[in-house]
């Protein structure tokens, strides 16, 4: 299932992480694991923020895929099911019996 990761990062955690060097190392090996249709990072609500849509093939991965957040940068993790435009369109034909 197509799902956006979005990993709102501690501030404090952050600094720490980025001061100390694994934050770059921390987000490529993500990076590796989830294998990503896209990624994009920046500011939310004042923190720092990736938004990672990627294909979650069951939802048993959600620890190992979390953990590695929580514990480098104390973040807030949010799994939200998505759909491509082709999802979309797929979906709305079937919603009405096309």
């Amino acid at each position: 299932m197509r799902v956006l990761l979005k990993v709102e990062m501690d501030t404090q955690a952050g600094n720490q992480a980025y001061r100390n060097g694994t934050m770059a190392k921390t987000m490529e090996s993500a990076l590796q694991a989830l294998r990503p249709e896209a990624a994009y990072f920046t500011t939310f609500e004042g923190h720092r923020t990736a938004f990672i849509v990627f294909d979650l093939q069951d939802p048993s991965q959600m620890p190992k895929l979390s953990e590695p957040f929580f514990l480098e940068f104390g973040a807030k993790v949010t799994y939200t099911p998505v759909m491509n435009t082709e999802d979309m369109r797929k979906g709305l034909a079937a919603a009405s019996g096309g």
